[in-house]
């Protein structure tokens, strides 16, 4: 017998559902195999982190809030048992994500050269000044 077919959400009808006594959110990207739906009503009171924080970002997108944390596998494991389907997304939200992805996959990586070229010019500038200073008081 062939397995059901996970039922898709719309962002809209997630978003409903965003009290203590009905609570989804949606994780996941294309890296973990796609956005989807849990309901995690009555995992509230056992989060370890506490109700608030699943509750902040209740009815919402909570990738990466949840990738940002740190989650451990066994966090993953237990999520898995809350899932109620998959995030359903027209055309124009998959290009979207898409982008998104893509803008901060790019994104990390130039900004460190940024700063380290700030601090070698500082360093080079107190350099010269320091140097230039001491010639002048030996002189």
């Amino acid at each position: 017998m062939a397995p059901e077919p996970e039922k898709e959400y719309t962002m809209e009808e997630v978003s409903k559902h965003n009290k203590t006594e009905d609570c989804w959110l949606v994780i996941g990207n294309d890296a973990t195999g796609g956005p989807k739906v849990y309901d995690i009503t009555n995992y509230l009171d056992d989060h370890p982190g506490g109700a608030e924080v699943m509750l902040d970002v209740s009815g919402q997108d909570a990738d990466e809030f949840f990738e940002d944390i740190g989650h451990s596998n066994d966090a993953r494991d237990e999520l898995k048992k809350h899932m109620i389907g998959t995030l359903k997304l027209s055309p124009e939200e998959i290009e979207k994500r898409r982008l998104e992805a893509e803008k901060k996959a790019n994104g990390g990586g130039g900004g460190g050269m940024g700063a380290i070229a700030v601090v070698v010019a500082v360093v080079a500038a107190g350099y010269f000044y320091y140097k230039n200073n001491i010639e002048q008081a030996e002189a």
